[in-house]
C-alpha cells in the first residue's frame, strides 16, 4: 500500500467518525511498528481534539510523531520530529489544533481529515514506509 493510499484511508477514518485524528494516523501505520493496532488505538485515544482539547498540538501530528518514535526505536527521533513538524506546518498552515480550526481567528486553515492526510504524508517524507 502506498503512503498516499494510507493517507486517504486515514482521512476517511476521521471523516466518517471511526477514529479521532490521532487514532486514524496510528491505525493506518500500525503495521509499520512493532506495536499492535489495539494498543496504539488506546494510546492515541486522548488526543481527539488535539492535545488539551484544541489548546495545543494537533492530534494527527501527535499520532505521526508516536509512529515515528516507534519506527526509529527512539534513535534520532528528536531531529526527525522537528522535520515532521516543519513538513506538517508547510502542508496545513499551523501545528496547534486551535489555530488549524480557527478558534480565535474564525478562519479554518485545514480541516481535520486533511490534517490527518497531511500528517501521514509528512511522516512518509520524513520516514519512508518500506515497500512504498
Amino acid at each position: 500500500m502506498t503512503i498516499q493510499e494510507r493517507a486517504d484511508i486515514a482521512a476517511n477514518l476521521k471523516a466518517t467518525g471511526q477514529c479521532n485524528c490521532c487514532q486514524a494516523v496510528t491505525k493506518v501505520l500500525a503495521d509499520t511498528t512493532g506495536v499492535d493496532e489495539a494498543t496504539l488505538q488506546k494510546m492515541s485515544a486522548g488526543f481527539a481534539a488535539g492535545m488539551g482539547c484544541m489548546e495545543a498540538t494537533c492530534g494527527a501530528l501527535i499520532g505521526a510523531n508516536m509512529i515515528l518514535g516507534l519506527r526509529t526505536d527512539g534513535n534520532g527521533t528528536v531531529r526527525q520530529s522537528r522535520e515532521l513538524l516543519s513538513k506538517f506546518r508547510e502542508k496545513c498552515g499551523a501545528v496547534t489544533c486551535k489555530d488549524l480550526k480557527g478558534a480565535a481567528s474564525g478562519k479554518v486553515l485545514c480541516e481535520c481529515a486533511d490534517c490527518v492526510r497531511n500528517a501521514v504524508l509528512a511522516l512518509g517524507e520524513v520516514s519512508p514506509v518500506e515497500g512504498v
